[in-house]
């Protein structure tokens, strides 16, 4: 879009995002407020308009690529299961609908390294392009770039965009339930046959019993609510605490920024942390990183 190609050549109108008293409040210059408000007027059609766009993506043959990478596939379970501190996946997000720009990714690769270097377990990579400002190319460069698990982030409508996602070198795709409920299994499926693992996303306690009884490796709580852009995190102690104790990894997402959430998190059952935007605002990538993989 046109405010994408500004905000990558003009990294000097990007937002402005400065800290008080903990919480952190957004100045904006250029692109700033009215697109801010924008978001805040439509938050209740915020869902069907990603799925919508999602349509359309698939539908411009946004998901045809040529290039095939061959990676030997790599397993978030057994990265998860396996590690000895806070199973952290970081996220590459350059853009966040509720707080703008995030970061001016540059060399994705590189964020990439810091973040494998601080102790992720895995690495989520947004590749949604309108709203996140996340591209294909960047996971790629990802892949390339670590040897640890990584995931595709993006609104899956279609088996293409998991095709996609095989062949630009992901390890696991996230679907979240909201979106795919109707083909989840067939999603699913389709997914193992290429040989990647699934992060079913869910937000609620109906969804994510439903999400227990699918093949989904992982299942995952988003703490934010898409029709208020809230975010939570007593969403996923509140699931946790009704359906109780799971054998199925079980990823909180949203909201984490510090090492008393993902302590919090695993007292309420969280077996992972799925963390983006406290990571992409950080000076420090690696050492944000560290600072949430060693509380546990």
């Amino acid at each position: 879009s046109p405010m994408a190609l500004s905000l990558h050549k003009n990294p000097s109108k990007m937002v402005q995002l400065t800290k008080s008293s903990n919480n952190l409040s957004i100045s904006t210059r250029a692109i700033g407020l009215k697109s801010l408000r924008s978001w805040r007027l439509n938050m209740a059609d915020f869902m069907e308009t990603l799925i919508e766009e999602a349509f359309e993506r698939v539908k411009s043959g946004y998901y045809r690529v040529s290039q095939r990478l061959n990676f030997p596939r790599l397993s978030f379970k057994e990265a998860i299961v396996n590690c000895q501190h806070a199973p952290v996946i970081a996220e590459i997000k350059p853009f966040s609908p509720s707080r703008g720009l995030l970061r001016y990714v540059t060399s994705p690769g590189k964020v990439a390294k810091a973040m494998e270097a601080g102790g992720a377990v895995g690495i989520s990579v947004l590749t949604e392009p309108k709203r996140f400002r996340g591209s294909l190319q960047t996971l790629s460069q990802v892949k390339e770039s670590v040897s640890i698990p990584v995931l595709m982030k993006d609104v899956i409508v279609d088996c293409v965009q998991i095709e996609t996602a095989a062949n630009i070198g992901a390890d696991a795709v996230l679907l979240i339930y909201g979106v795919a409920a109707d083909r989840v299994d067939e999603l699913i499926r389709f997914a193992h046959t290429l040989g990647l693992e699934v992060l079913l996303e869910t937000h609620t306690i109906e969804e994510f019993r439903a999400a227990l009884k699918t093949e989904a490796d992982m299942v995952g709580v988003n703490n934010r609510d898409f029709k208020t852009m809230k975010v939570d995190l007593h969403v996923t102690a509140r699931i946790l605490a009704e359906v109780g104790p799971t054998d199925r990894i079980v990823v909180s997402e949203s909201g984490i920024e510090t090492a008393d959430h993902v302590r919090f998190l695993r007292k309420c059952g969280a077996h992972a942390f799925l963390v983006g935007s406290s990571i992409m605002l950080a000076d420090d990538v690696e050492g944000k990183v560290r600072e949430l993989v060693m509380a546990l």
